[in-house]
């Protein structure tokens, strides 16, 4: 049995209390006591817990509370209900509160050793599971997109709709969202995935170069040279070509991808022979192209062919409950590349990471993880080794050397860091030791932007 398996006991009877945890140590559990529910929610916010073992009657409280709020900190922590009446009622309650089992008192050991043998044995089989469900899934032509969150279940719905056929895609998003990625996953799930998939950033200066870049150019056509060149039209074939920020293109780049697009040819720099291309157009951008057309920076009628089939790559914060498995591909990734053993984040961490504001999205989530595993010593993450402007410690302080205006400038940025954290106000007021009431107006004082 691993010598690793963490244990809180509470039970407000010591007889009862010292001897599981006389037990459960000598069976190489590491174990937390506590007498009521007080102590245990505090050791819970301080450690995570495989398993709790909570009695129903405690002299500050009542067990089924206490199971729902420890599950609250910890969604992983197994809780075994223990209660001097067995009824159906009460087994239900429990059941349907989060309880894993139940034990009747007087407890005995050798009953509470075999529950835990076998909800040890279920874990392991549910993480197996967890792992090959989201492998399989990845293999389904979207092995690097991770998470089950329903927007992107959603998202992949249309991507597998719009990937059947050969229609030319618009990918919205923000910066860092991986539009690349979702590029890719088309199409692999496209009827031409056996073809070559090929990407061009718009953004390539000269415009000369990324010209021929697209369309290839002819013998003594570039300032340098050279030779014949095929552009990435020709060479992909029936594949697929990226256009990687689309709205940089210049204008008069545009009218020739535009033709491209219409007659599907394209004529190569210097040639007099328009070549004929049949290769599908995924384009990417994270600007308004509404707004672009306006201002005149983007042909409308390239705007309308592209803006035919569009799919918008939600941000991060629209999907944080997709956090936890990106951390986990993370760490996975970055520690097999830097031959470290860290096995993952604990609780806290994983609330830090759901909180924050990720305005680089994913890219700056797995930036923030390298560090993470870069500078971990131990199995798993801790919060102070994130990158500190993730937690908001790198703040600059007030230009200023009055100390009541350096004491509400750091006010704020606690309040606010700790409202990330606990989006509600109830627990965020009573994590900061204050009345509901004080917490809204300190916001409403401080301008705390929520």
């Amino acid at each position: 049995m691993s010598i690793h398996r963490s244990v809180l006991i509470c039970e407000d009877e010591e007889v009862i209390r010292r001897s599981l945890a006389e037990l459960l140590e000598a069976e190489g559990y590491v174990v937390s006591p506590a007498a009521n529910v007080t102590e245990a929610l505090s050791s819970a916010r301080s450690h995570d817990f495989d398993v709790a073992i909570c009695d129903v009657m405690l002299p500050d409280g009542d067990g089924i509370d206490l199971l729902k709020r420890l599950l609250r900190l910890n969604p992983r922590t197994s809780v075994l209900i223990i209660t001097a009446y067995a009824t159906v009622e009460n087994a239900v309650e429990a059941f349907q509160s989060g309880a894993f089992d139940y034990l009747v008192k007087p407890v005995i050991f050798d009953d509470l050793l075999n529950k835990l043998k076998r909800l040890f044995q279920f874990r392991a089989l549910d993480l197996e599971n967890q792992a090959l469900r989201r492998e399989l899934a990845r293999r389904e032509d979207f092995d690097q997109i991770v998470g089950t969150s329903k927007v992107l279940a959603d998202l992949q719905d249309s991507i597998r709709k719009v990937a059947k056929t050969n229609s030319n895609v618009l990918l919205v998003g923000e910066t860092g969202t991986g539009k690349e990625l979702f590029a890719r996953a088309i199409h692999r799930a496209g009827p031409k995935s056996h073809e070559k998939f090929l990407a061009v950033n718009c953004s390539t200066r000269p415009v000369e170069l990324l010209e021929a870049q697209l369309f290839g150019s002819k013998l003594g056509s570039l300032s340098n040279g050279g030779s014949d060149q095929v552009g990435i039209f020709q060479h992909a074939g029936e594949g697929t070509v990226l256009l990687d920020e689309i709205s940089e293109l210049p204008l008069s780049t545009q009218a020739k991808l535009l033709r491209a697009i219409e007659y599907q040819e394209i004529l190569p720099l210097g040639g007099s022979e328009p070549v004929h291309v049949s290769a599908r157009i995924i384009a990417t951008t994270t600007r308004d192209l509404v707004r672009e057309v306006a201002d005149r920076r983007f042909q409308d009628d390239l705007f309308y062919r592209l803006d035919g089939v569009k799919l918008t790559i939600p941000p991060l914060r629209e999907r944080s409950d997709d956090i936890p498995e990106l951390v986990e591909f993370f760490i996975a990734k970055h520690s097999k590349a830097m031959s470290k053993r860290v096995a993952g984040a604990d609780s806290e961490t994983i609330r830090l990471l759901m909180s924050a504001q990720w305005k680089g999205n994913v890219r700056q989530l797995d930036n923030a993880l390298e560090r993470a595993v870069m500078m971990c010593d131990g199995a798993h993450i801790h919060p102070e080794d994130l990158p500190p402007e993730l937690l908001g410690l790198a703040q600059p302080l007030p230009d200023t050397d009055d100390l009541r205006t350096a004491l509400r400038h750091y006010e704020k940025l606690h309040l606010a860091r700790v409202l990330r954290q606990w989006p509600d106000k109830r627990e965020a007021a009573k994590r900061l030791k204050l009345g509901l009431s004080s917490l809204y107006r300190k916001i409403e004082e401080l301008g705390i932007d929520l």
